[in-house]
């Protein structure tokens, strides 16, 4: 099984940049310091040298690949399965047209 991964709050992370930028300490000082792995260190400076205090926010969980959100009632699950419906019934109608156009594109022609 795979390792249980902790997380930790913005304060603690926040603390460890503070210590590491202001305070001057190194990756490995400050791990030690608090307890973590120096990677982590590195990791969370680099996330707020590139995004500031909401690059060390938790970002596990949040997942932007696309996927359709959960519907929250049953009225916009309604919605979001009518929506669909409708796409589908697009798809099938675009496929249908483009197998009658191969059909015709096929047929021998007369002499």
């Amino acid at each position: 099984m795979g390792e249980i991964r902790k997380t930790y709050d913005i304060e603690f992370k926040r603390r460890a940049v503070e210590m590491f930028v202001v305070e001057g300490m190194g990756h490995k000082t400050v791990a030690k310091a608090l307890g973590i792995n120096d990677k982590m260190v590195r990791r969370w400076v680099a996330h707020y040298e590139r995004e500031g205090l909401e690059g060390l926010k938790e970002k596990r969980g949040t997942s932007s690949t696309g996927r359709p959100k959960k519907p929250a009632t049953v009225e916009e699950e309604l919605l979001q399965l009518r929506a669909e419906n409708a796409l589908l019934k697009k798809l099938i109608e675009l496929q249908r047209g483009e197998e009658k156009n191969n059909v015709k594109r096929t047929k021998p022609l007369k002499n």
